[in-house]
């Protein structure tokens, strides 16, 4: 095990449109509205498919940071992963390659996925509270998570995930409407929705901080990764 805390921290150094508009649903929800304007709900049950709303998050103009945008970062992982990873928005490498968590951060994710046997393409499924790049990286405003939070609130639907890992304070607060600050409350389970979910470190905060003392924010996440495959195998057993 120690030699995996090892690897797991060892870089220091360091969207799925659709040809087809989809089929509107029942319901008294203008669904051409939605990526047109925020006063048109998201209401649960809008999307049959994360095909279909992928294609209005490409399209989407429902706040001000579509203007601004390279690319609508909307997912990455398994469809039916029973994972959910939310961070806080697509940062300049998100948003210029259309995925998220990927340069510095997502190769330290991956590790430390890997870390407890954990496959970003399988057990994963990964997505951010905003989808759209707020300008300097700043962090969204609150009507820019309101007007993308519908489609957030779709996807955990659809995917259906046991347990929710909420990186940072944003993702906290969009969620859990949790205000305390993440280093307080990184690593405790919070029942929301019938779902189980854990707040966690940003993988760009550790590398920030890149003490492997006990203690450290590296060290810390080395036991929440531990305490989030345990939970899992729990909810999942083995056969």
């Amino acid at each position: 095990m120690a030699d995996e805390q090892i690897s797991l921290f060892s870089l220091d150094d360091v969207a799925m449109p659709t040809d087809q508009a989809p089929s509107p649903p029942t319901g008294s929800t203008d669904y051409a509205a939605i990526p047109i304007s925020s006063a048109t709900a998201i209401s649960p049950g809008t999307y049959a498919s994360l095909e279909d709303l992928a294609t209005h998050c490409h399209a989407c103009q429902r706040c001000g940071l579509a203007p601004t945008r390279t690319n609508v970062v909307v997912s990455r992982g398994s469809a039916t992963a029973p994972v959910f990873i939310i961070g806080e928005g697509p940062g300049q490498q998100e948003d210029e390659q259309g995925k998220p968590f990927v340069g510095r951060s997502g190769q330290l994710l991956e590790q430390i996925l890997a870390s407890v046997r954990l496959d970003s393409e399988r057990d994963l499924y990964i997505g951010n509270i905003v989808k759209c790049r707020p300008p300097g990286n700043r962090v969204p405003t609150p009507d820019e998570v309101v007007a993308c939070k519908g489609y957030l609130l779709e996807q955990i639907r659809l995917v259906d995930p046991k347990i929710i890992l909420l990186t940072g304070a944003t993702a906290v607060r969009g969620i859990l409407g949790i205000k305390d600050g993440i280093t307080k409350i990184r690593g405790q389970w919070f029942e929301w929705e019938g779902r189980l979910c854990m707040p966690i470190f940003h993988p760009a905060y550790l590398l920030r901080n890149p003490s492997r003392e006990k203690g450290s924010p590296k060290w810390l996440m080395w036991q929440d990764i531990q305490a989030v495959k345990a939970k899992l195998e729990e909810l999942i057993p083995r056969d």
